[in-house]
């Protein structure tokens, strides 16, 4: 995964809504940039529906949630539906994003190996720095661990030191 530090590279990549959502765009913000393998599986339901129940957490912390898969849009919007999830989640089917930040890589799932997003955030502060990376995250441990680095890099977090 790419190096904290630098700059976050910019992208653009539509929404669920078939709405093209750009980086940039979010400058000013905190945003927890997350890479999830495929939507509507169990780890990446249970990621996207823990990031769905700290939404007020995020928002307290001035954090926009982007989760990116190779997913395309009408799945996402499919996903988004089933689940209720009112952040954004965006469609990199050429994986280019990916790419970039060094996620996209070949993971075993069971016997299979596959190419994919490994399930990873990357943590980018209000200037568009990389604050901090979480490279292969547990699906039910992505909120505790974002959220906690929010608090400790000066976040607002109502009840979070």
């Amino acid at each position: 995964m790419i190096d904290p530090g630098g700059p976050a590279p910019d992208f653009t990549l539509l929404d669920q809504d078939g709405e093209p959502v750009s980086l940039s765009s979010l400058r000013g913000r905190w945003v927890a940039l997350y890479f999830y393998p495929k939507a509507d599986t169990p780890g990446c339901t249970k990621q996207a529906c823990g990031v769905r129940d700290h939404s007020a957490d995020y928002e307290a912390a001035n954090a926009v949630v982007l989760g990116i898969s190779p997913d395309p849009v009408d799945e996402l919007r499919a996903f988004a539906d089933k689940y209720g999830l009112a952040f954004t989640l965006l469609s990199d089917e050429s994986h280019e994003v990916a790419d970039t930040y060094g996620v996209w890589d070949e993971l075993q799932l069971g016997d299979l190996k596959v190419w994919g997003n490994r399930r990873s955030t990357a943590l980018i502060d209000p200037e568009g720095r990389i604050a901090t990376v979480f490279p292969d995250v547990r699906p039910d441990a992505h909120d505790q661990l974002v959220l906690g680095a929010l608090a400790e890099l000066g976040a607002a977090i109502p009840g979070k030191a």
